[in-house]
């Protein structure tokens, strides 16, 4: 039994002595291909030669103006400022009329310059936004805005609803001049419809004088005395 191990322990030792020979062998000749590669001198190549490059052309302003007129992330930007008009204020709306009287000392008109408000307005007074320009025969001139407007009676007087919208407005033309004092007719003056007619100042003709088909009528009123001139029916 014993022969056996030693014999079997001698085998062992035989095979391991004939490994490590074997690895040794193995490794020796790695060495030595390592150091023929390594040793081994390495092959170089000349670089590349370089063209020459052309030289920058010099800077021009001419050539940023299109990034100066527009912003790069807008492509509608341009120097071109468009600068856009106010609308036109719109006309306010017209005092209402209603009628002329005459106390001797020149026309007055009845307007309303508020709701539910009306008072005698002469030549010059202010009418709400307007100007009471001119009282006329049949029409009054109203200024607002540096510009005139000429409205009949009929145009300023509160309709009932559904009537007939009025005729537009006539152009504005320069009333004739005043006559004197002293050569004023008696007798019915503006026709302000209706078969009515104011009377002229200086008028001495008595109240009940019949002139051309019309009466004078003197009437009392909070204003004064008003003078009017009616049809003979």
């Amino acid at each position: 039994m014993n022969k056996k191990l030693w014999t079997l322990n001698l085998l062992l030792l035989a095979g391991l002595a004939l490994l490590g020979r074997q690895w040794h062998q193995n490794w020796t000749a790695a060495r030595a291909r390592e150091r023929t590669v390594l040793g081994r001198p390495l092959k170089t190549t000349p670089p590349p030669e370089a063209a020459p490059s052309s030289p920058a052309a010099p800077l021009q302003a001419a050539g940023y103006l299109e990034v100066a007129q527009n912003l790069l992330f807008s492509k509608d930007r341009n120097p071109n400022v468009v600068i856009e008009a106010a609308p036109p204020k719109p006309v306010p709306p017209f005092p209402r009329f209603f009628g002329v009287m005459n106390l001797g000392d020149g026309l007055m008109a009845i307007l309303s310059d508020g709701p539910a408000r009306q008072r005698p307005f002469r030549p010059g007074d202010k009418v709400g936004e307007f100007q009471l320009a001119e009282i006329g025969k049949d029409a009054l001139v109203l200024e607002w805005n540096q510009k005139q407007f000429s409205k009949k009676f009929s145009e300023l007087m509160e309709r009932e609803k559904g009537s007939p919208d009025p005729a537009p407005a006539a152009p504005v033309t320069p009333p004739p001049p005043p006559q004197p004092a002293e050569t004023r007719p008696a007798g019915p003056g503006i026709d302000m419809g209706a078969g009515v007619a104011a009377c002229n100042p200086n008028d001495a003709s008595p109240a009940g004088a019949v002139v051309d088909g019309k009466r004078k009528v003197v009437t009392d009123s909070p204003f004064g005395r008003i003078c009017r001139w009616e049809t003979v029916r």
